[in-house]
């Protein structure tokens, strides 16, 4: 049941890049709350100081949100109004606030979202991929193994994959596409979003390596990483002398190779065989 008494949170996005970005509702609504809960607030000062808005602000990340989430939800059941905002962009979409926002809810605040600057709606709109059907998942894991597995999971899959990553891993990540995904998906590499050195890169994860290996400087910035790997597995089709050929030829070669040469002996998609062979792999497992 809502709380008619007490204030109002509001979720605001904030420029991704470029400060014009920011909307006037934004502006007005950080200028009249009570108090602005920020990810950072010495990096939130910036922008704050660019649109003359005074609010005082308090920190809010991953680290104290439980505790600050009590603090504020006390503020907002006395009657102030509070603003949320993130480092950049619209604030929860892999960045904190889930806590807070589940706080209020359950304390009947009010919650009020103002529409606003993404990096994951921003890039994929202009990515050319498919965007009918996509699947977002914030960052993928650091550690090699669990990376490849995630990786594997898109084979086939016939959407959009979305991600998030730093720079220091971009390179690595990119090499894990090119060792782990099916050899027809499609990548699509958006840098510094919204900034004078916005880039997209299109192609498959070797050519996105290559380019990212051209220069150190490819290499710094945010990422929005999106990959494409299109449904072509058909493995009723696949007969038992194709799985046998396939089984032979991946004992001495890598999986991909070997799905190659059986696929080609047969007259079967690759990608078919490829999905079949992870498949056998994971049964033996």
């Amino acid at each position: 049941m809502q709380n008619n008494s007490a204030g109002r949170l509001f979720i605001v996005p904030t420029p991704i890049g470029n400060l014009a970005d920011i909307s006037s509702r934004a502006i007005d609504v950080l200028s009249a709350v009570d108090i602005i809960a920020a990810e950072d607030t010495r990096h939130s000062s910036r922008l704050l100081s660019h649109c003359d808005i005074p609010t005082k602000t308090i920190s809010l990340h991953d680290h104290n949100e439980a505790a600050r989430s009590k603090q504020l939800v006390e503020l907002l059941q006395k009657g102030s109004d509070v603003a949320l905002i993130s480092d950049a962009g619209t604030p929860l979409i892999s960045d904190p606030g889930y806590v807070f926002v589940r706080d209020c809810r359950e304390f009947g605040i009010k919650v009020i979202s103002l529409p606003g600057p993404c990096a994951l709606t921003t890039a994929l709109s202009a990515s050319g991929l498919p965007t009918d059907k996509f699947m977002f998942h914030g960052f993928l894991p650091v550690k090699q193994a669990a990376k490849a597995k995630a990786l594997e999971a898109l084979n086939n899959s016939g959407y959009t994959t979305v991600f998030y990553e730093a720079p220091r891993r971009i390179r690595d990540t990119v090499m894990a596409c090119a060792a782990n995904l099916q050899t027809d998906h499609e990548i699509v590499l958006a840098k510094e979003l919204s900034k004078a050195f916005e880039t997209y890169i299109q192609g498959s994860a070797e050519h996105v390596l290559a380019w990212l290996e051209q220069d150190p400087n490819h290499q710094k910035g945010e990422f929005v990483l999106m990959i494409y790997c299109p449904n072509n597995l058909q493995t009723g089709e696949i007969s038992q002398g194709a799985l046998d050929l396939l089984k032979l030829v991946s004992a001495e070669l890598p999986l991909k190779k070997a799905a190659a040469i059986a696929a080609e002996h047969y007259g079967l998609k690759k990608n078919a065989l490829y999905e079949a062979g992870l498949k056998l792999k994971s049964d033996k497992d």
